[in-house]
């Protein structure tokens, strides 16, 4: 194929190729977009024959992305994010915040973030919020998520993703009165290998806790759990029916610590705190309703009752 010189490429034809490429083939494009596959194909074989170069390798069986393709989709990512930002300047100069927001939330914050929700909605009656939960990492751009809040120990370095921090969370181990009072009284952590525990991992096997002391020294404490859930209140009703020791995250337990429900064994332990932090793709040009609801989460976050808990 020859290049036709001195054409600027259609930017329709570039945004189907970059959700192609983003959705993993023409079909499940197709239907992302609500556009028949067929156009998507004739669309981008155009596109090929502007450039000169074949883009995606494809047959009835195979769909792959050249070397080529890979890079010009970088690109052409870029320029449409470039593209949507310069949008979004335009709306922030419009009217109120309006339109949907797509937040991605790790499920256990959920129950945190819950709470203030009516009160945005009432002050921004022309938005809506749709909660993606979700504890994997999300990819921005490809998922179509405006805004995602992370716990992680340290902050991402994806030059492409601005962060701001809000808090910082610590899991700490938890039994009910009943579990905690049978516990033996040397208070060493290696005894928490024998004992009865409740993990969040799901996988086959025994669970390793990492966990920090009061003077720096890291501990590996690998536990065969009785019980294992995803679901950090699940596993919080769990402990509080005396089924084991688990370890929780602060803002998770504070009510079931205050009313006694639960109480904090090996005091001197806890994971390593991890950093509670927003990640969105611009710090310019966000759309109103976007950046309202960044800024709601930022005063909501940061109030220090949530994440510390009176031990």
């Amino acid at each position: 194929m020859k290049r036709q010189p001195g054409r600027m490429q259609n930017l329709n034809d570039v945004y189907y190729f970059t959700e192609v490429i983003a959705h993993g083939g023409f079909a499940a494009a197709g239907r992302a977009l609500r556009v028949p596959k067929s156009k998507l194909s004739r669309r981008i074989a155009e596109l090929e024959a502007r450039l000169g170069v074949r883009l995606i390798e494809r047959t009835s069986r195979r769909f792959r992305i050249t070397e080529i393709g890979q890079s010009f989709y970088e690109h052409c990512r870029s320029a449409l994010t470039a593209v949507e930002r310069a949008e979004a300047v335009v709306a922030a100069s419009q009217s109120e915040p309006r339109g949907l927001v797509r937040f991605s939330c790790p499920t256990g914050l959920v129950e945190v973030v819950m709470p203030g929700l009516p009160d945005f909605l009432r002050l921004y009656p022309r938005v809506s919020v749709q909660i993606v939960a979700i504890d994997r990492p999300v990819d921005l751009i490809a998922e179509r998520i405006d805004v995602a809040l992370r716990v992680r120990l340290k902050l991402d370095t994806d030059a492409a993703l601005t962060m701001r921090t809000l808090a910082k969370s610590r899991r700490i181990l938890l039994a009910s009165p009943a579990v905690a009072n049978a516990l033996p009284e040397s208070g060493d952590i290696a005894a928490l290998a024998a004992l009865p525990t409740l993990s969040t991992s799901d996988s086959l096997g025994p669970a390793i806790w990492r966990l920090e002391g009061a003077d720096g020294e890291i501990r590996s404490v690998t536990h065969e759990p009785r019980f294992s859930c995803a679901d950090f209140t699940s596993l919080r009703e769990a402990a509080i029916a005396g089924l084991g020791i688990a370890l929780l995250p602060d803002h998770n337990c504070a009510e079931a610590l205050q009313a006694g429900h639960l109480v904090r064994v090996f005091p001197n332990w806890q994971a390593p705190e991890g950093l509670v932090h927003l990640v969105f793709t611009t710090r310019t040009g966000l759309p109103p309703q976007v950046r309202a609801w960044i800024d709601h989460l930022a005063v909501r976050l940061r109030n220090t009752a949530i994440f510390t808990v009176s031990l």
